[in-house]
């Protein structure tokens, strides 16, 4: 019960109130954030949050175990075992059948008893590497890795992180992706990511502890993780009465590589689908029920993905466009834009005078940073 996605850890705002989280599962509230350049410019961002907002940052292990339980108290049967296949009906409205090794410790058996059960429908939770979507034929997709190492510091060094994160980007740290330092209960984790150098992640891995080093010297590695990260939805998230959610139906953002509030989202809306298209249990639910919640999940969401998918593609895509990038973000209308967005999970209008002058200062970003990136290449030569 304790294999949870250990990465990352950042909820936004309006998910605690949404999901009714107690807020002692929020270890710190982030209202601080430093955004630094390949060059080691730092720009600092949370001067327009109001003073209730903040970005919570949770463990996985808590968080998950707390919803477990959650679900449990209110009539769910949760059962401890590993996915192995299912069986189509073979009649149109007969049930599927579910394969799994159950673990309960009870009969010594290293890898489980195998069991299966019978359902009316299938919802797909089981991660990036689903085994769900492989049965359904869901298709693939390009993955991130991302890789964190939970550090113990010094308490004098973990003031400086009590409400504070930082993101590194460059490419030293991710050729596509960035850097982090998130704060975590008692310690913090330090992590990368990438998509085209998978290979090299203990290299970009070493390379973020470097630019942090004056803040986390002295620290103690507790803990190591790893996990893939999807990077767009897969082809095909629907078969039959057997659907998909979160991290299995690739719901995972480019740029930030945030998914916690959209694998919860997901899961509430298919939820809500099935008990609408099964009358509360008194008809058989349908494909098209499913596909409702597919439908309306993409409208809310697609401009989100959309978004920072066109933010990663321009601006991750070299260490020119990542300076240009951070002096961005020193724009206090650049951060309040951000921090509603993702707070709120909204893709918030803007100003149209200041999306003008958005517009031209990040196109003066990109030909300042363009410029120094030559300047700089002819020193080297």
């Amino acid at each position: 019960m304790d294999n949870c996605k250990p990465c990352g850890g950042a909820i936004p705002l309006c998910m605690v109130s949404e999901f009714d989280l107690p807020l002692d599962l929020v270890d710190r509230k982030v209202r601080k954030m430093k955004m630094i350049s390949p060059s080691n410019v730092a720009v600092d961002i949370g001067r327009t949050l109001a003073p209730h907002e903040y970005i919570g940052m949770v463990r996985r292990e808590v968080l998950d175990a707390y919803l477990r339980s959650r679900a449990q108290s209110v009539g769910a049967e949760v059962v401890n075992g590993l996915f192995l296949r299912y069986e189509a009906p073979k009649e149109p409205n007969g049930s599927y059948v579910v394969h799994y090794n159950h673990y309960d410790g009870s009969n010594g058996k290293v890898g489980g008893e195998k069991r299966s059960f019978e359902v009316d429908a299938i919802v797909g939770a089981d991660g990036a590497n689903s085994r769900v979507a492989k049965d359904m034929g869901a298709g693939d997709y390009e993955y991130a890795i991302a890789f964190q190492e939970r550090v113990k510091i010094p308490d004098d060094k973990m003031v400086y992180y009590e409400e504070r994160a930082e993101m590194y980007v460059g490419d030293d740290v991710s050729p596509d992706f960035y850097g982090w330092v998130f704060p975590k209960c008692d310690h913090v984790a330090v992590g990368t990511g990438t998509v085209t150098h998978k290979a090299d992640i203990k290299k970009f891995q070493a390379a973020t502890r470097l630019r942090a080093k004056d803040k986390i010297e002295g620290g103690k590695i507790i803990r190591v993780e790893a996990h893939p990260i999807p990077e767009h939805p897969r082809p095909k998230r629907v078969s039959g009465r057997v659907t998909l959610v979160g991290d299995a139906a690739g719901y995972v953002t480019k740029c930030s590589g945030e998914g916690i509030y959209f694998a919860a989202k997901s899961g509430r809306m298919c939820a809500e689908a099935i008990v609408a298209g099964s009358a509360n249990g008194t008809r058989m639910v349908e494909e098209s029920d499913l596909r409702k919640y597919l439908a309306e999940f993409d409208r809310l969401y697609w401009p989100t993905y959309k978004v920072l998918d066109i933010l990663q593609k321009v601006f991750y895509r070299s260490n020119a466009a990542r300076e240009a990038f951070v002096e961005m973000c020193a724009d206090d209308y650049v951060q309040k834009m951000t921090f509603d967005s993702y707070l709120y999970k909204r893709v918030v209008p803007g100003n149209p005078l200041d999306d003008i002058k958005l517009a031209v200062n990040t196109i003066g970003s990109l030909v300042r940073a363009t410029a120094l990136r030559r300047e700089m290449e002819k020193v080297t030569l």
